[in-house]
């Protein structure tokens, strides 16, 4: 049973607030990432857990905020709510290597770049995640 609306909204809102557009159904996943086979991709699969609340909200303020270059889209499905969507962007583009929430996902011209799993985020912090997630991305930038 999906978690109630009351609860996810003011989550999905600290990451709305910034820029992330927030997909809730399987199509819109898809059409989000037609969108995203050009140009730089922050992809962030929320959730209402203590990693997500810790580490990936306020990482993804801080990556969407400092990042260079700039991302050009920013998406973000919430599991354990928007089930369909949650299942459409992990199964049908991250290959599966993303298994629930939080996570993150980087895409370049639609390829994916780079996923970090929930078990990442364990024991770490928001610092830790912006700093991986950013030299990740400059790494395979080059």
């Amino acid at each position: 049973m999906p978690y109630s609306p009351l609860l996810v909204r003011p989550l999905k809102e600290e990451l709305t607030k910034v820029g992330f557009r927030d997909l809730q159904t399987a199509a819109e996943v898809d059409a989000a990432m037609k969108e995203a086979a050009s140009g730089l991709t922050l992809v962030v699969v929320n959730a209402a857990d203590g990693e997500a609340a810790r580490v990936a909200r306020p990482a993804a303020r801080k990556i969407v905020e400092n990042a260079s270059p700039r991302f050009d889209l920013l998406l973000t499905v919430f599991a354990g709510h928007d089930e369909e969507a949650t299942a459409q962007m992990l199964v049908g583009y991250t290959d599966d290597i993303l298994k629930e929430g939080p996570a993150f996902a980087v895409f370049k011209d639609g390829e994916l770049l780079y996923a970090m799993p929930r078990y990442y985020m364990s024991d770490r912090s928001a610092e830790w995640a912006v700093t991986e997630v950013t030299e990740r991305l400059q790494k395979a930038l080059g």
